[in-house]
């Protein structure tokens, strides 16, 4: 009789110890796919930062543009309210095409292309790109992950009821911008 209640005892120990083990897991993951994003965010702020630096330096050299410096103003201020993953892909999209517009009105404008300013700001842009893109396929990564681990059994039934729902992979929408912005100001 006692080996029995040992082993009952042994195969509930063993029960609470798994529970636990996976229950940590899904929090790491989880904490992993908020470090990424953390990561994606730190790089957009920082090409928020650039925009109005690089407006001003097209502007004077094109004035008469003002649609399109209203445009990359509005999209970047967009940018910069969006909440979560969803409203910031689509603000991003916005603003990608509001700097595509910009880098377009500069190829008119030879003079401008040759300040080093514009060079400078043109290749930070351009560094702050692929550092968006490689954050971008960090937090994918991570978020195809845990939603992978919450979804496979029996971690469903702990992520059920512990409330760990599927993160949202961080995409542009439109498959005709999936391509890189592209941010050349030499012909």
């Amino acid at each position: 009789m006692t080996i029995v209640i040992i082993v009952v005892l042994a195969l509930i120990v063993l029960g609470v110890l798994i529970f636990i083990g996976i229950r940590n897991s899904m929090i790491g993951a989880r904490t992993r796919v908020d470090e990424a994003w953390s990561g994606i965010d730190v790089q957009l702020k920082r090409r928020h930062d650039l925009v109005p630096n690089l407006v001003e330096t097209v502007k004077g050299y094109a004035a008469h543009e003002r649609e399109v410096f209203e445009k990359a103003t509005k999209a970047r201020a967009e940018a910069m309210s969006a909440r979560g993953v969803g409203e910031t892909a689509q603000a991003e999209q916005k603003l990608s095409g509001a700097l595509t517009d910009l880098r377009a009105v500069a190829e008119n404008y030879p003079q401008l292309r040759a300040t080093e300013n514009f060079q400078q700001l043109s290749r930070n842009l351009s560094e702050l790109e692929d550092e968006i893109q490689a954050s971008r396929r960090i937090y994918n990564s991570n978020v195809q992950s845990y939603n992978t681990k919450i979804q496979v059994f029996p971690n469903s039934v702990i992520a059920n009821q512990g409330g760990f729902e599927a993160r949202e992979f961080f995409e542009i929408e439109d498959a005709g911008e999936r391509e890189p912005v592209a941010v050349s100001f030499d012909k």
